[in-house]
C-alpha cells in the first residue's frame, strides 16, 4: 500500500519535536464497531474545524462591506417611500416637540452652568443631524437634565483649576471628545457593550440623578440665594432647608408654575379617560403645557419687572435677561491638552451617561412601537451629533425620555420629524430671543423639577425587581444612596461594579447538578371525550386523563430536586459508580475548578477506592491523602467503585485552555482513584465543533490504546459503541413518510419502529426503519464518547461498565 505524504501539521510536529497526542485516525478501527445494518449508508466521520476555516468565517466579504456602508445611512432604505401621510404625522410631531424642546433646552443649559442659548444650539444640532443615521423614529436628541448636570459638574471643576477657560469652551470640548469616543464604538460595532449595564443600574442612575437635580433646583424655585447646588444632594437639601427664611418673591412664581404643570397634566389625563373620543386633543393640550406655562409666567414676570427696569432699579424676580439671536458662538471647538486633561477623569462617566440614556430609551420605544433599533448605529448617530454640534457652540446631547415620549404619542412616522423640530428651534433662535428676556428663573426651575420627576422609578417597579431578583433591589438602592450622598458619577460606578460583581459571583460560585433518570409520561385531560384505543385512562384529581404510550420517555432530573421538581418523584443514581453532571452557568476558566471540586468531592463521598492496596505504605502516600491511617480490609464498604462520568454540555458553548487542563487533571486524579480500573468520560449535548476539537485535543471523546489495553482490551472492538441514528433526508424523510403512513391508514404493527439508540455487539438485532431505506449516524463515529443526548451517553456508560466488570471478573 502506498504511503501517504505527511501533512503540514505532521511536518511541523517533527520540526518542533511536538509529540502527537491525537487519537489514531485509522478509520478501519472504528468501522469494526459499526452495526452491519448501517452498511447501506456512508460512514460519517466528523472532521475537526481548522483555523483556516475559522478565519474564513470571520473574514468580511464584499457583500459584508457593502452592507456595513449601507447600514451607516439607514434613511436610504425609507426616504424613497416618503409620502404625504408620513409628512403630516412628522410635521405635527415635529412642531409639538419643538414647542417643548425650546423651554427645556434653555432650562437644561442653566444646569450645565451655561447661558441659555447654548441649550438651543445643542437642540438644533441634535434634531437636525440625527435623522441621517437614525434607526429609531421616536428618539429626540438634545440637552437632557442628567447630562446637563454632569456637564455642569465638569465645567465647575475646570473653573476651579483653570478659571481663565470659559465654561462653553469646556462644554464644547467635552462634547467633541465624547462624540469621538462614541462614534468609534459605533463604527467598530460595539453597541452590545451597553448590555453590560442592567436595568436596575439604569433605574438607580435615573432615580438618583433626578433627586440630585431636583434638590439643586429647589433653591432657585424658592428664590433662595447662597446655596451651593454642586455639592452632594444631601448637603444641598440641608442648606436649602436652612435657607427657607430667605425665600423671595420668586417662590410665588416657581411654586405656582410647578403646581400648574402638574395640574394641567392631571386634568388632561382625567378628561382623556372621561372623554376617550377627545383623547388626542387632551394629549396635545398636555404636551403644550410647558410652553404655555413659560409664556404665561414670562408675561407675569414682564409685568412685575418692567416698572423697575424703567426706573433703572434691580429686578425683584430673577430673569434670563438678554439672549443673543442666531449662532453668535459658532466656531471651531478649542481642543488642547490643558482642557482635556482637566476633565479626563470624568470622561468615562460622561460617556456612560450618554450611552445609558440614549440606548435604553431607544430600545424601550422600539419595543413599544414594534421595531428593532441597531445599538451600534445609534452610537454612530449620537457620536456624529456631538462631533458636529460644538462647531455651533453645542454641549453634549443625547436622547431625551420626555421629548421622545411626546414625539411617539404625537404620531411621528419617520425620523425626518427632527428636521421640523430643528426649524422650530431655528425660529426661536432668530425671532423669539426678545421674548426670552423676561423668562423667570423660578419658572425654568419648575420645568426642570417637573421633567426629572417623570424618570424616578415608581415603587411598583422596585417591587417587581424584588420579586424577580431580590439581590438587584440592593443594587438599586445602593446606586440611589451613593448618588444622593456623593455624586452621580460615583452612583454610576457603584451600580455597574456591583452588577458585574454579582455576575462574576454567579459564574464562579455556581454549583452544577447531579442528575438521575426518571420515567416520564405525558398526560392529556380528556374532558369527557372517549379515549382512543392507543391510550389508557387514569385519574388525576377530578380530571379524566388520557395516557399515551408513545409519550413514555426517560427524563433526567436533579437527584436532590434543586430545580423545584416534585420531591415525590423518585430520582436515583443512574447506575452504581456512574455520575451524570450538568453545569449550571457554562464552563469557563473562572468556575472550572469550583465545578470540578464539587464533582470530585461528591464522587469521593459516594464511591470507594477500587484497590486500596495501591496506596502503598503510609510514608509513600501523598501528605494530603484523605484515607485513614490504617486501612481495615475486614470492614465491608458497600459503596460502588467509580466507573464513568457523564458531563452534560448543554450550557457549554466554548472551553478554554484552563478548562481543558482542569479536566485533564481531574481525569488523572480519578484514574489513580479507580486504578486498576479505568474511568470513562462521556459527553452529551456538545454542540460546538470547536468545543469538540478542544476536548479531543485534551484526550477526550475516544478511547486511547492505553485505555483499551486495561482489562484485556486492545482496540475499539472490545467496548460497545452506542450512538444515535436518523433517517436519511429527502423523499423518504420522516415527515413525508409519516404523512404517507397516515394517509394509507397502516396497521398498528408499523407504529413505534423508530430506533433511538443502537449498539455494536449488542445481543439484539437492529429492526429496519419503515420510514427510510437508509439510516445514518447523527454524529461522527470517530469519537464514540461524544453523544447526542444523555440517554445515549448513559446507555453507553452502562454497557461499557458491564463489559469492564465481566472482564475484571475473568482476570480475577
Amino acid at each position: 500500500m502506498a504511503s501517504s505524504k505527511p501533512t503540514i501539521e505532521e511536518r511541523l510536529d517533527r520540526v518542533f519535536g511536538i509529540k502527537n497526542t491525537q487519537p489514531e485516525r485509522d478509520q478501519a478501527a472504528y468501522a469494526a464497531s459499526i452495526p452491519s445494518s448501517l452498511t447501506t449508508a456512508d460512514v460519517y466521520i466528523e472532521e475537526e474545524p481548522t483555523v483556516k476555516e475559522y478565519l474564513q468565517e470571520i473574514a468580511p466579504s464584499w457583500n459584508d462591506v457593502y452592507n456595513y456602508v449601507y447600514r451607516l445611512f439607514p434613511f436610504i432604505s425609507w426616504i424613497g417611500k416618503y409620502n404625504l401621510t408620513w409628512a403630516l404625522g412628522d410635521t405635527i410631531a415635529g412642531v409639538t416637540v419643538g414647542a417643548v424642546v425650546v423651554p427645556q433646552s434653555m432650562a437644561y443649559a442653566q444646569l450645565a452652568l451655561l447661558n441659555v442659548e447654548y441649550g438651543l444650539y445643542s437642540s438644533f444640532m441634535g434634531v437636525l443631524v440625527y435623522w441621517f443615521f437614525a434607526t429609531s423614529k421616536d428618539i429626540t436628541i438634545g440637552p437632557v437634565a442628567v447630562m446637563s448636570q454632569v456637564t455642569g459638574n465638569i465645567v465647575a471643576k475646570v473653573a476651579e483649576s483653570n478659571p481663565e477657560i470659559p465654561g462653553h469652551v469646556v462644554a464644547s470640548c467635552l462634547a467633541f471628545i465624547t462624540g469621538a469616543i462614541i462614534l468609534f464604538l459605533g463604527l467598530v460595532r460595539l453597541g452590545w457593550i451597553v448590555e453590560f449595564i442592567p436595568l436596575p443600574s439604569i433605574c438607580a442612575f435615573m432615580t438618583g440623578s433626578a433627586i440630585n437635580i431636583a434638590a439643586g433646583q429647589v433653591s432657585k424655585l424658592m428664590g433662595i440665594h447662597g446655596v451651593k447646588t454642586r455639592e452632594a444632594p444631601y448637603k444641598v437639601i440641608i442648606n436649602t432647608l436652612k435657607g427657607l427664611p430667605r425665600t423671595s418673591l420668586d417662590a410665588a412664581l416657581g411654586l405656582t408654575a410647578l403646581f400648574m404643570l402638574y395640574g394641567i397634566r392631571s386634568l388632561c389625563s382625567y378628561m382623556a379617560k372621561k372623554q376617550p373620543h377627545r383623547q388626542k386633543l387632551y394629549f396635545f393640550l398636555s404636551t403644550l403645557r410647558t410652553a404655555f406655562v413659560i409664556l404665561l409666567y414670562t408675561g407675569i414676570s414682564a409685568g412685575i419687572n418692567l416698572p423697575h427696569r424703567s426706573k433703572g432699579e434691580g429686578y425683584p424676580i430673577g430673569i434670563l435677561k438678554k439672549v443673543p439671536s442666531g449662532f453668535r458662538h459658532a466656531a471651531v471647538p478649542t481642543l488642547n491638552s490643558t482642557i482635556i486633561s482637566s476633565f479626563a477623569s470624568e470622561l468615562p462617566a460622561a460617556v456612560i451617561v450618554m450611552l445609558i440614556e440614549h440606548i435604553s430609551i431607544s430600545k424601550s420605544f422600539g419595543r413599544i412601537n414594534n421595531y428593532v433599533i441597531d445599538p451600534s448605529q445609534e452610537l454612530v448617530a449620537i457620536g456624529v451629533t456631538n462631533l458636529l454640534g460644538p462647531f455651533l457652540g453645542a454641549y453634549p446631547a443625547t436622547g431625551s425620555f420626555s421629548r421622545t415620549a411626546i414625539k411617539s404619542k404625537a404620531g411621528v412616522r419617520t425620523p425626518f420629524a427632527g428636521v421640523i423640530t430643528a426649524l422650530v428651534v431655528l425660529l426661536a433662535l432668530y425671532a423669539l430671543t426678545a421674548v426670552f428676556y423676561y423668562i423667570p428663573d423660578a419658572a425654568l426651575a419648575a420645568v426642570i423639577i417637573h421633567a426629572v420627576g417623570d424618570v424616578i422609578t415608581p415603587p411598583r417597579t422596585v417591587y417587581q425587581f424584588w420579586r424577580v431578583s431580590p439581590l438587584e433591589v440592593i443594587i438599586f438602592f445602593a446606586g440611589v444612596f451613593v448618588t444622593i450622598f456623593s455624586t452621580i458619577e460615583n452612583g454610576i460606578y457603584t451600580t455597574i461594579c456591583m452588577s458585574v460583581a454579582v455576575v462574576i459571583f454567579r459564574i464562579v460560585l455556581s454549583n452544577g447538578r447531579f442528575l438521575g433518570p426518571a420515567r416520564i409520561r405525558t398526560l392529556q385531560a380528556a374532558h369527557g371525550a372517549a379515549s382512543p384505543s392507543s391510550a389508557s385512562e387514569t385519574k388525576l384529581g377530578s380530571e379524566k386523563i388520557e395516557e399515551h404510550e408513545i409519550s413514555s420517555r426517560t427524563g433526567f432530573l436533579p437527584i436532590q430536586h434543586q430545580d423545584g421538581s416534585n420531591p415525590a418523584v423518585a430520582v436515583e443514581s443512574p447506575y452504581p459508580g456512574i455520575f451524570i453532571y450538568r453545569f449550571a452557568e457554562g464552563l469557563k476558566y473562572p468556575n472550572a475548578s469550583h465545578y470540578m471540586n464539587h464533582l470530585t468531592e461528591t464522587i469521593f463521598k459516594q464511591t470507594r477506592r477500587t484497590n486500596p492496596d495501591l496506596l502503598g505504605k503510609l510514608g509513600d502516600r501523598p501528605w494530603n491523602d484523605a484515607e485513614p491511617r490504617k486501612l481495615n480490609h475486614n470492614e465491608p464498604d458497600n459503596r460502588p467503585t467509580l466507573k464513568a462520568i457523564i458531563l452534560d454540555f448543554a450550557t457549554v458553548n466554548h472551553i478554554d485552555a484552563t478548562v481543558a487542563q482542569t479536566l485533564i487533571d481531574v481525569r488523572n486524579q480519578l484514574d489513580r482513584y479507580a486504578a486498576p480500573d479505568r474511568v470513562d468520560w462521556h459527553f452529551a449535548h456538545v454542540e460546538s465543533r470547536w468545543t469538540k476539537r478542544a476536548l479531543a485535543a485534551a484526550g477526550f471523546g475516544y478511547r486511547t490504546p492505553q485505555q483499551s489495553a486495561v482489562g484485556g482490551g486492545d482496540g475499539p472492538g472490545h467496548w460497545k459503541t452506542i450512538f444515535s441514528i436518523a433517517d436519511l433526508g429527502g423523499s423518504d424523510s420522516p415527515a413525508k413518510a409519516a404523512a404517507a403512513i397516515e394517509g394509507r391508514q397502516e396497521s398498528e404493527a408499523h407504529k413505534g419502529d423508530d430506533i433511538e439508540h443502537l449498539g455494536a455487539g449488542l445481543d439484539r438485532d437492529i429492526p429496519k426503519n419503515p420510514r427510510s431505506e437508509r439510516l445514518v449516524a447523527v454524529q461522527g463515529l470517530n469519537r464514540p464518547f461524544f453523544h447526542f443526548d444523555l440517554q445515549e451517553a448513559l446507555d453507553a456508560a452502562i454497557a461499557n461498565a458491564e463489559i469492564n466488570s465481566s472482564v475484571s471478573e475473568k482476570v480475577a
